[in-house]
């Protein structure tokens, strides 16, 4: 599944719009600038950088 890694906080989001790059079903990242997020697959991730998921984009997070 792809999603948006804010680079700062290390935490993943669920990709919201196709249309936008760096908007995100919770919203989290709407005033973030395009160069502290990048698209990635959300269990690589996870896995690969550790980052925590969003709770509020993720039943299963604790981020946020």
């Amino acid at each position: 599944m792809d999603g948006i890694l804010n680079t700062t906080t290390n935490t993943v989001h669920k990709h919201g719009s196709r249309d936008s790059h760096g908007r995100t079903v919770c919203g989290a990242t709407k005033y973030l600038s395009d160069g502290q997020l990048d698209r990635v697959d959300v269990d690589q991730a996870v896995t690969d950088k550790q980052a925590s998921k969003c709770g509020r984009c993720f039943s299963d997070g604790g981020g946020y």
